[in-house]
């Protein structure tokens, strides 16, 4: 049976300053954004067919984004973050 994808990584929350600017009022500021990081194992998991060995060799430690809306600081409406900044490699 083939493995989940999660299998390969240890996660870890962890929240990191981002600077965005609200779309209704164009305050910018710096939020608290939650992340998940994910650390590659230092070995494959027991159960692994060669197909899992192949995805393990090239899955690499990542930060994937947990939260997608902010409160603007200033006028309190609540506004999406970019979704092209959801995941980063590390």
């Amino acid at each position: 049976m083939a493995l989940n994808e999660r299998d390969f990584f240890t996660e870890k929350t962890e929240s990191k300053p981002m600077s965005l600017s609200c779309p209704q009022c164009r305050h910018r500021d710096d939020y608290q954004i939650t992340w998940l990081r994910r650390t590659k194992k230092d070995r494959i998991p027991n159960g692994a067919d060669s197909r899992d060995r192949a995805i393990f060799e090239k899955v690499r430690d990542h930060l994937y984004r947990v939260d997608d809306f902010v409160n603007c600081a200033r006028c309190r409406r609540r506004f999406e973050i970019p979704s092209h900044q959801s995941m980063v490699f590390l």
